[in-house]
């Protein structure tokens, strides 16, 4: 009878410690998700609050795992894609953006074989690029942008 006991009460505290575990993990990915939200942590979250379920109901260490494991997969594919179409929108704002179209004047040659040079649009400077040769002083515009290189031509 005490054997009994003894052995109800710890399959009842693995079962709160593998819980209080995977709840740690849920806990901790929450944490991260809101602190660098990039859509990932999220999920495994989820998975590690099933997994504590799992836990809590006294399922073994594999089905753990392997709750976990099921839960994070079928969340990210059936969830993510759709999460990130809805809360995404365009992203980050470009500051590049607005200068597309404006003048500038080069500042340093801009030379198209070695991708130097730079240029004054706006009251700031920027690096530059043109698939022609353009001397200090030559009055450009902005044509696009790739990343914080802007693409600029003769005016």
């Amino acid at each position: 009878m005490v054997q009994t006991i003894l052995s109800a009460l710890f399959s009842s505290w693995a079962a709160e410690i593998g819980a209080l575990f995977w709840l740690a993990i849920a806990l901790i990915a929450a944490v991260l998700e809101v602190s660098v939200p990039h859509f990932g942590c999220a999920f495994i979250s989820v998975a590690a609050v099933a997994a504590a379920a799992a836990a809590f109901f006294g399922f073994g260490i594999p089905v753990q795992i392997g709750t976990f494991v099921v839960v994070l997969t079928v969340s990210i594919v059936a969830l993510r894609a759709r999460l990130l179409d809805r809360v995404g929108g365009k992203g980050l704002p470009s500051r590049t953006e607005p200068l597309i179209g404006r003048h500038g004047q080069v500042t340093h040659d801009i030379d198209p074989v070695l991708g130097t040079g730079r240029v004054n649009v706006a009251g700031e400077d920027w690096a530059a690029r043109s698939a022609e040769a353009i001397a200090i002083g030559t009055r450009v515009r902005v044509v696009g942008a790739d990343g914080i290189v802007l693409e600029v031509m003769r005016a």
